[in-house]
């Protein structure tokens, strides 16, 4: 018996003592795999091209140790931090969370971390954290929706690579823009308004500073124009893409032309409060009014009814910008083109043959 009181077994087997991640060198796991120190830091890196063999006996040495890299050292050798400063607007926005959300994920894979911070739609506050990524010596930046015109963004990318999500801007090799095609978005969810009957057709707008907002409400004019129906600016009413904001605006709009018999909305969020104003009235979606929102934001589908709308895969481009912005820090070549927009058509619109008369419903 030990002097714990536990029973000493001498024919019990002995259990090897496997060092811990901060007694555990890189030559330690090299030498366990029997591969190369230089092969265990590629693979660490993400930039290893090895057989699978010494690719899964790095993986298990590194499991059997419990090793952890060490983040400094490793950054002192390479001249790299393994971070990627990624700058939204807004984190709080559902809209967002889905792009960072892809981000995150994709970066993971090849060993990066992200370090997210907002602007809140503020130019100076957007120049603040450039600085203060570049400062940190971040390898690489994202950004989603900038609002700094592109000589002052080419000037931040001298000093780390740069990816502007929702932006067309001259490629080089450290400054590239994955854009949008907000146009062609709103083109077609006008389009399929007009092909429902409709043709007095409301619009409400994102910010006017707002470069989305802007060629979303060029698709509206472009797809009134194709239909041979003139424009109406009586029928645009500002928005901010916020709730409160489509509910004031819808109020203004049935106040001020109480006749249209559709809405398109700049965004889902504005859609949702432009639903609430209309509920408020009476007025029925879509008997009443149609309704049309913008990004396709996953409660979208549980509105009441659920909500027809322009999808944007907003998960998706969010890996896609990580792998881009990827690719530029290894200094590979990338292809960037216009992320294409599709119609989601649920249960707010519906087809018309002739003008919808509410009376006075609105008053």
């Amino acid at each position: 018996m030990t002097d714990d009181g536990s029973i000493d077994d001498p024919g019990a087997p002995t259990v090897p003592q496997v060092p811990t991640a901060p007694n555990v060198t890189l030559e330690a796991i090299a030498r366990a795999a029997g591969v190369s120190p230089s092969t265990v830091s590629r693979i660490l890196n993400g930039s290893a091209r090895v057989l699978p063999a010494k690719q899964r006996a790095v993986e298990e040495a590194i499991a059997r140790f419990n090793y952890r890299p060490n983040v400094l050292a490793r950054s002192l050798a390479s001249g790299r931090t393994h971070t990627i400063g990624v700058l939204t607007q807004a984190v709080s926005s559902p809209f967002y969370a889905e792009w960072l959300r892809g981000i995150e994920e994709a970066l993971s894979e090849p060993g990066f971390t992200p370090i997210f911070v907002s602007s809140r739609w503020n130019i100076n506050e957007e120049k603040a954290r450039l600085e203060q990524f570049i400062a940190r010596r971040v390898d690489g930046i994202i950004l989603l929706h900038a609002q700094l015109d592109e000589p002052s963004l080419t000037d931040y990318a001298r000093h780390a690579p740069m990816l502007v999500l929702g932006r067309s801007v001259q490629n080089s090799a450290t400054l590239a823009g994955l854009p949008i095609d907000n146009m062609q978005g709103a083109r077609d969810a006008t389009r399929h308004l007009i092909e429902q009957g409709h043709r007095e057709i409301a619009f409400i707008a994102g910010p006017a500073s707002h470069e989305d907002a802007i060629e979303r409400l060029c698709g509206y004019r472009v797809a009134l124009e194709e239909a041979g129906i003139g424009f109406d600016a009586d029928l645009v009413e500002q928005g901010d893409y916020l709730e409160t904001g489509g509910v004031a605006a819808m109020e203004r709009l049935m106040v001020r032309h109480p006749s249209f018999s559709a809405v398109f909305c700049a965004n889902d969020q504005t859609a949702y409060g432009a639903r609430l104003a209309m509920f408020r009235r009476g007025v029925r979606v879509p008997e009443d009014v149609s309704l049309v929102g913008f990004d396709d934001l996953p409660t979208s589908s549980y509105m009441t009814p659920p909500l027809t709308t322009v999808r944007q895969p907003t998960y998706e481009i969010g890996r896609l910008a990580a792998q881009g912005i990827v690719q530029m820090i290894r200094k590979q070549t990338i292809a960037l083109s216009p992320i294409p927009l599709t119609l989601v058509t649920r249960e707010t619109t519906r087809r018309i043959t002739s003008p919808v008369k509410r009376g006075d419903t609105r008053t």
